[in-house]
């Protein structure tokens, strides 16, 4: 059985972007997920369900996520189906940036509470349930995990990357032209150093 890469994208992303990552594991298979929902309750249960069909069919996998789709992975209860992880640009507070957010958009707690959803002039919903899920299922991540972090990150603050690494014992690469979205030459290079230094 060959070993798998599961790539998991970030909002607005794709499964297709699991090609860029078939050369950097030679001899593994490398494949993409095509989540159909946006919620960690619903898109952990999904992330759930591929890593298990997968599993029965390969003896390791490893995980790239990125951005929100390492947050959907960390709900998702995969702890122990999968070897390792790589996490580039990862939400990891996600009860941050929603308060960030609501700030951004002059949104206070009761207002959402009362509305339930409220749509942001930056493309947005602002959700009550969404919070309220954040705040009663706090991360708990137990995989060998390596993250990608660009110093010019407009989502997460580097104390609440380097935070978090430190909880879970995760190893932090910190490019300092890096953005949320890794995209440049420069910056997709350093993502590819990255990832084969970090597999030896």
């Amino acid at each position: 059985m060959k070993n798998l890469v599961l790539y998991i994208h970030g909002k607005g992303g794709s499964a297709a972007e699991s090609e860029h990552y078939r050369p950097l594991f030679p001899g593994c298979e490398v494949i993409g997920l095509d989540y159909q929902t946006f919620s960690p309750w619903e898109t952990g249960k999904e992330i759930r369900g591929a890593v298990e069909r997968l599993k029965h069919e390969h003896e390791d996998i490893t995980l790239i996520a990125n951005s929100i789709g390492a947050y959907f992975s960390m709900h998702a209860g995969i702890d122990g189906l999968i070897g390792r992880a790589y996490f580039i640009s990862p939400v990891v507070d996600m009860e941050r940036l929603i308060l960030d957010m609501m700030g951004w958009a002059n949104v206070t707690e009761e207002q959402l509470q009362a509305q339930g959803v409220i749509a942001t002039d930056f493309g947005e919903d602002l959700s009550w349930d969404y919070l309220c899920y954040v705040r009663e299922h706090p991360i708990r991540w137990t995989v060998p995990t390596e993250i990608l972090y660009g110093r010019g990150d407009n989502l997460t603050a580097y104390e609440t990357i380097t935070a978090f690494a430190d909880v879970h014992g995760a190893r932090l690469t910190v490019m300092e032209g890096g953005e949320h979205w890794f995209h440049t030459a420069q910056q997709m290079r350093f993502l590819d150093d990255w990832i084969t230094g970090g597999k030896t």
